[in-house]
């Protein structure tokens, strides 16, 4: 009997550096065996500036989360964030081969090449291509393969990233192991898509918004295809920031204070009302007014959603999204959130839940959505088949199949 694959989830955030070890049973379950995270070093707005001290930390914490599983990982799953991200709709369209316009898989399989060919500029390579809806004569249809048209046509939507920065993120996870392999690397949005949205609110479509410390990545479902996604450079480090400036306190001071007393709305009983900065009474202590801290918090809450509207245009609307607006994410935890959400969104939002397999209660936070959506990945891609992952070296495979 083989032994069982052993693979690892890696977040690098603006905030904290995640990972999550799961042992995949019989190419069908999946058992969370480990975790670990660590204050994030050298990552700005999702993106990396300081390479060797995101090398360190990301080191650090995969140790850690091996040492708390027990077994070394086989392979990574990773996720990417950055405004360096961008995406585009493509369509692939065939002509049927058939004699009698008998739609084929080969003809799938070229309409489907047809939509991922497009030539991207100098420097930029393509990250994943998602299949989305495909059409039979102008007719939109669930499967096409066994039916009758004479043209079929495939919409996908490609995410595609700066080389360097891609590249820089696989040699992270090369220069901890030399035999450690990324296996795929996911838009954040994605990832955490997966988990914070059922199979029901796809395909109803809706709209996931993962608010992070320094990015807010959102993906756009239809009829349960992906059919958009983004990265907003603003996201809950901008809210603490705004905190430090606007009551004169400094960073750690104003995080403290979000997390403790913060709200995104403004409630008629803040106006009289206060809260302690440290909650000590010691020297240095001081009240802080309720309606300042709301104030602050629900203008940048107000702005990240309104940046979200511009970006999304009608795509965003009640008719549109059915499913609604779903918040995850660290700062999708902020009381309130979801009420600014619905007003300047005009749909209705709420905050995510993780599905019934996230027994453990610690990973039930938001903020581990991305790292959990990255292992149900890791999972579905066992349903493939070695056989049809690239026989290459583990270094070089993902780079190749990124870069061709």
């Amino acid at each position: 009997m083989p032994r069982n694959k052993i693979i690892g989830a890696v977040e690098i955030g603006s905030s904290k550096i995640s990972v999550l070890v799961g042992e995949i049973e019989g190419g069908r379950e999946l058992n969370i065996i480990g975790s670990a995270e660590a204050t994030s070093v050298g990552v700005k707005k999702g993106e990396i500036v300081d390479l060797s001290a995101v090398s360190r930390c990301t080191h650090a914490t995969l140790i850690a989360a091996e040492k708390k599983a027990g077994v070394q990982v086989d392979e990574i799953f990773l996720s990417a964030s950055g405004q360096h991200l961008e995406g585009f709709t493509n369509i692939g369209t065939v002509n049927v081969q058939d004699a009698d316009n008998w739609v084929s898989e080969h003809d799938l399989r070229c309409a489907g090449q047809s939509a991922r060919q497009k030539a991207l500029p100098q420097g930029r390579c393509y990250l994943v291509h998602i299949r989305g809806a495909a059409y039979a004569d102008g007719r939109e249809v669930e499967n096409p393969v066994g039916m009758q048209a004479a043209k079929l046509e495939l919409k996908y939507w490609n995410v595609h990233a700066n080389e360097r920065r891609i590249t820089d993120m696989i040699h992270i996870i090369s220069g901890y192991d030399d035999g450690l392999s990324v296996e795929e690397i996911i838009p954040a949005s994605v990832a955490s898509g997966r988990i914070a949205a059922s199979d029901e609110e796809r395909r109803a479509g809706a709209l996931v918004v993962d608010i992070g410390e320094g990015t807010t990545d959102f993906v756009l479902y239809r009829k349960g295809h992906i059919v958009r996604t983004g990265v907003i450079p603003v996201g809950g480090g901008h809210l603490t920031n705004d905190l430090s400036i606007g009551l004169r306190i400094n960073f750690k001071q104003a995080e403290r204070l979000k997390l403790r007393d913060g709200k995104a709305v403004i409630e008629r009983g803040d106006k009289d009302s206060h809260v302690l900065l440290e909650g000590d009474l010691q020297i240095g202590d001081r009240p802080i007014p309720r309606l300042a801290i709301a104030k602050i918090l629900n203008a940048r809450v107000a702005e990240i959603f309104s940046i979200m509207k511009n970006r999304l245009g009608s795509a965003i609307s009640p008719q549109a999204v059915p499913g609604g607006v779903i918040l995850t994410g660290g700062t999708s935890s902020l009381p309130g959130i979801d009420e600014v959400g619905r007003d300047v969104l005009g749909v209705d939002t709420r905050v995510g839940t993780h599905p019934a397999w996230v027994t453990r209660k610690d990973l039930r936070d938001p903020g581990y959505a991305t790292t959990l959506g990255l292992l149900f990945f890791g999972l579905q891609g066992q349903s493939l088949g070695e056989r049809e992952r690239k026989a290459e070296a583990p270094r070089a495979g993902l780079l190749r199949r990124l870069f061709k």
